[in-house]
């Protein structure tokens, strides 16, 4: 059974971090390439960024290009979402995702596994 579990979100104030991580199991973390997206109130699911299996290859949105960056651990099965300078627009829950496929993959129907979702709040 294949879980993703996401944790460190929260309130922020703008101009504000936060690091999200998202552990995974019951995979092979190593063969996945590992996604972010992003899900705010009355909007679709959209693409954050994109860590290739061997974190090599990185891809992010140009909506926090600059600002977050996303990193790996395979020896811990978990990859990070680092989310520096952020903004009321950020305010989303937030999900990590599996793709078993390499390439630059940015749709929801490309990710085989996801996690339920942490909620980060930007606000004063």
């Amino acid at each position: 059974q294949v879980q993703l579990i996401e944790s460190g979100g929260g309130l922020v104030q703008p101009g504000g971090s936060l690091r999200l991580a998202c552990v995974a199991s019951g995979l092979s973390f190593s063969s996945y390439a590992m996604g972010w997206f992003r899900q705010a109130p009355g909007k679709e699911r959209e693409f954050v960024a994109r860590l290739s299996s061997l974190g090599l290859t990185r891809y992010l949105s140009d909506s926090v290009k600059g600002r977050f960056t996303i990193s790996r651990d395979n020896a811990k099965n978990t990859v990070y979402l680092q989310m520096n300078t952020l903004k009321a627009d950020d305010t989303a829950v937030y999900y990590c995702a599996a793709d078993g496929r390499g390439g630059n993959r940015r749709l929801v129907g490309h990710y085989n596994y996801w996690g339920q979702g942490t909620q980060v709040t930007v606000s004063s």
